[in-house]
């Protein structure tokens, strides 16, 4: 990797400027401009609906990082584009995973590099720890029954979030009684529901609730803005400088 910044001090890592790619600029796209100018970098390209000739290797070329959050149907594309050009991308899109393994076989044929998480919020990284631990513990109590709440806004297209799919999974790996996970609907004991609203301009709300006859144990994370999720999101950009591979937000916490 060859650094075309100067080097900087961070509050979290010894970094450079660095010059971003925006890959998708709506709401996320321009908080992540904001927080990235504070931290003393600089934005040489924003890609949307609007501009997509201008999303080519050669002006990818022109950063040192591309931070993407887009949609299910495009992040994909978007990832190899910014393998071609050889530029670490940092993504928060979601509902495209089925082709996760895709990604990261790709990204190690380019020898490029991924970062990837469903959510940036650091305490959202700290809720998905609590959520483990406490699955651990609720799989000798079956007379509890778990399910996943999540809301967001009435813009989100996808649902599930990939933040309460995170959730979910990490339940299952731990909760021998539940086998899957169940969109809305509830069929059986051993699906475990997640329930999805969107409602108004709600940035994230994630809830996971152990019931019994005798009481209810719940665990929340209620996101305030879409700041927390920007400042990750560059913090993961200053993470990847110099870094070859496939990273997530445990790397990024060293969790």
């Amino acid at each position: 990797m060859i650094f075309r910044g100067s080097r900087k001090a961070s509050p979290f890592f010894n970094t450079f400027i660095m010059k971003i790619a925006l890959v998708g600029y709506g709401k996320m796209g321009k908080e992540i401009e904001k927080i990235a100018l504070e931290r003393g970098h600089s934005v040489v390209l924003t890609i949307d609906i609007n501009n997509q000739q201008d999303f080519t290797v050669e002006n990818l070329q022109k950063a040192d990082v591309a931070i993407e959050f887009t949609t299910p149907a495009t992040a994909v594309n978007n990832y190899i584009q910014c393998f071609k050009a050889h530029v670490p991308v940092v993504s928060g899109s979601t509902g495209w995973l089925e082709r996760y393994d895709e990604v990261v076989s790709l990204c190690k044929q380019y020898g490029s590099t991924f970062f990837y998480s469903s959510n940036y919020s650091l305490g959202v990284n700290i809720f998905f720890e609590i959520n483990k631990k406490l699955a651990a513990i609720m799989n000798a109590f079956p007379q509890y029954d778990v399910c996943v709440e999540e809301t967001h806004h009435n813009q989100k297209l996808d649902a599930p979030s990939g933040t309460a799919i995170t959730i979910a999974n990490d339940i299952l790996a731990e909760v021998e009684r539940k086998k899957s996970w169940r969109l809305n609907e509830f069929k059986t004991t051993e699906e475990l529901q997640i329930v999805s609203k969107r409602i108004g301009t709600v940035p994230g709300i994630h809830v996971v609730e152990y019931d019994s006859a005798e009481d209810v144990i719940e665990i929340k994370h209620s996101a305030k803005s879409r700041r927390g999720l920007a400042f990750g999101a560059v913090l993961a950009a200053e993470f990847v400088q110099g870094k070859t591979g496939v990273f997530g937000m445990k790397d990024l916490l060293n969790i």
